[in-house]
């Protein structure tokens, strides 16, 4: 008598996961002569056309340099069409100019530069360095140390505004979410 296959997923939680299943998938591969990497960058072949060429994002890169995205239309209309997507782009361009967008490779935002100003730091320096500083600078003008010292007070806020910036990015870039 044959029965049911037995299953790896011994209890919970499962072994593989959900929606997986045993059969192998099918990955298409790059359009491109020669190139055995997977093609999952869809490309049109002519403007205006349903019809894709399916490359890999090196080829994709390359083919795209060469797109002429108004091929085929008046100047005037070229013109309207450039015109309609900055008005509807401009939304990007002002929140890059407020630091909410940036290129996503871990460089600092503007508010962050001057607060490791504030902090005499580098540009490159990590959170510990930050904390190291903040913490010395932060005994030398503290009200405490320096009581009735209008300038020191004035720095000791400057420095801890500084570092509070500092923390905050640091905590944006470690959440995994």
């Amino acid at each position: 008598m044959v029965g049911a296959r037995r299953s790896v997923d011994w209890g919970f939680p499962r072994w593989r996961g959900y929606g997986s299943s045993r059969e192998a998938t099918t990955v298409r591969l790059c359009d491109r002569h020669g190139c055995d990497d997977p093609g999952n960058c869809p490309a049109p072949k002519s403007p205006n056309s349903p019809e894709r060429w399916h490359f890999c994002q090196k080829h994709a890169a390359e083919y795209n340099s060469k797109w002429d995205y108004f091929e085929g239309l008046s100047k005037e209309e070229a013109a309207e069409r450039a015109a309609n997507e900055q008005r509807d782009n401009a939304g990007y361009a002002e929140a890059s100019h407020y630091g909410w967008a940036g290129s996503g490779d871990g460089s600092r935002s503007a508010d962050e530069m001057r607060a490791l100003e504030a902090l005499d730091l580098e540009s490159d320096a990590d959170f510990t360095t930050i904390k190291k500083a903040y913490r010395e600078l932060a005994k030398k003008v503290h009200p405490d140390v320096a009581p009735g010292d209008k300038a020191a007070a004035a720095e000791f806020q400057k420095i801890q505004i500084a570092y509070e910036v500092l923390r905050q990015a640091e905590e944006r870039r470690e959440w995994k979410g």
